[in-house]
């Protein structure tokens, strides 16, 4: 793979929309991630480059989202819900109707597909929307935040040009949209790591939902435990990732990097750092494959934006470990007491509680080892 620099897609207008003020998703995450990294020399330059994102067409957004769930968003902007709109989700605590609704969709997915066709065209290999990732959304039907699934549009748009695609999810919440979207295919494999349905909405995503038909083996499950860490959270990743990885083989990968996995969140019940992302995301590029990753769910801003960060120096090839001259804690991170920069300190774990969350993630190891592996002859 050539050595493009890699490409942060961000629009002034992706930070104007907003939420209702009583929602807990907040859309300037992703522009406080790039001023964080400006501030700190870490965009432009041998650091990547900045790509301007553009909106979405309607015709795009119909290559996944039905014109009738589309025209129903676009009406919905009034707040003067329907039936059929309120079943397509709209309305509901965790979508809200406001005036930029469609707009934002729009944008934000826009902004993926910009990636998407920056890395088709060879102009990168590594392109990254924190706007992005909403992996809740359905072909009709909006949830969890989300009213239109860009990584279900971009996986489309790669499996148009023949290409296969591995979609992996590491977002704290199962990425229902984006299963239901390629149950039933091969071309897309979808990997999601997340806390599991029995603690956590939206109360799917487990060990035996493995695709059906042509999918059948190509939908993998990985439920985790309330308050796991690094150490087991990246246990199953080697273990279960990893080797499906390599034995698909894929053009491409689509990475989902929500960072409400990490301790502290407001939604999710995880106890991860982002030093597990960042070892992830550096696994993954040493494939040697394009990489179009997006955000995700992050609902404590400022670890959130911390994790972004983070994530975009490793796609850039920076080791900031041990460089306490870039983003050194305080103020600027809000974070007094802490001085390693964008990497979390990783706190002491009760030993306990570390080997009760073993025992559960075994199990779920062992039980995708059998239920999946065999699909690729992986031993």
């Amino acid at each position: 793979m050539s050595q493009a620099l890699p490409l942060f897609i961000h629009a002034k207008e992706l930070g104007q929309y907003s939420y209702p003020p009583d929602a807990i998703f907040d859309t300037r995450r992703a522009e406080k991630a790039r001023e964080l990294l400006l501030s700190l020399g870490l965009l432009g330059g041998t650091c990547g480059r900045q790509a301007v994102a553009v909106p979405a067409s309607v015709s795009q957004l119909k290559r996944f989202h039905s014109a009738r769930y589309l025209d129903a968003l676009q009406q919905a902007t009034d707040g003067k819900l329907t039936d059929e709109q309120r079943h397509m989700g709209l309305g509901s605590p965790d979508c809200p109707v406001f005036p930029d609704m469609f707009d934002y969709a729009a944008w934000a997915s826009g902004a993926t597909l910009v990636g998407a066709e920056k890395i088709l065209s060879g102009e990168t290999h590594i392109a990254f929307n924190p706007s992005g990732g909403f992996h809740h959304a359905g072909k009709e039907k909006a949830s969890g935040f989300c009213y239109v699934n860009d990584l279900a549009l971009a996986c489309l748009r790669f499996t148009e040009k023949g290409k296969r695609v591995l979609y992996l999810d590491i977002d704290a919440h199962h990425g229902d949209g984006m299963q239901e979207a390629f149950y039933s295919s091969s071309d897309v494999m979808t990997i999601s790591l997340h806390e599991s349905g029995q603690t956590l909405w939206p109360w799917t995503g487990f060990e035996n939902e493995i695709g059906q038909g042509a999918g059948k083996g190509f939908n993998v499950n990985a439920p985790l435990p309330i308050g796991i860490c690094d150490e087991a959270y990246l246990e199953v990743f080697n273990k279960i990732v990893m080797p499906l990885a390599d034995a698909y083989n894929p053009d491409i990968f689509v990475l989902q990097l929500g960072m409400d996995a990490l301790a502290g969140d407001l939604l999710a019940h995880l106890e991860l750092t982002n030093n597990a992302h960042a070892e992830i995301i550096q696994k993954i590029l040493d494939f040697n494959k394009p990489v179009l990753a997006t955000g995700g769910g992050g609902y404590h801003v400022d670890n959130t934006v911390r994790g972004w960060a983070l994530a975009w120096t490793v796609m850039c090839g920076l080791n900031l470990e041990n460089n306490l001259d870039f983003g050194m804690g305080g103020a600027m991170l809000q974070n007094t007491d802490w001085a390693g920069g964008l990497h979390d300190r990783v706190l002491p774990k009760d030993a306990t509680h570390c080997k009760s969350v073993e025992a559960v993630t075994h199990k779920t190891i062992q039980a995708l080892i059998q239920n999946v592996f065999p699909y690729h002859d992986v031993h």
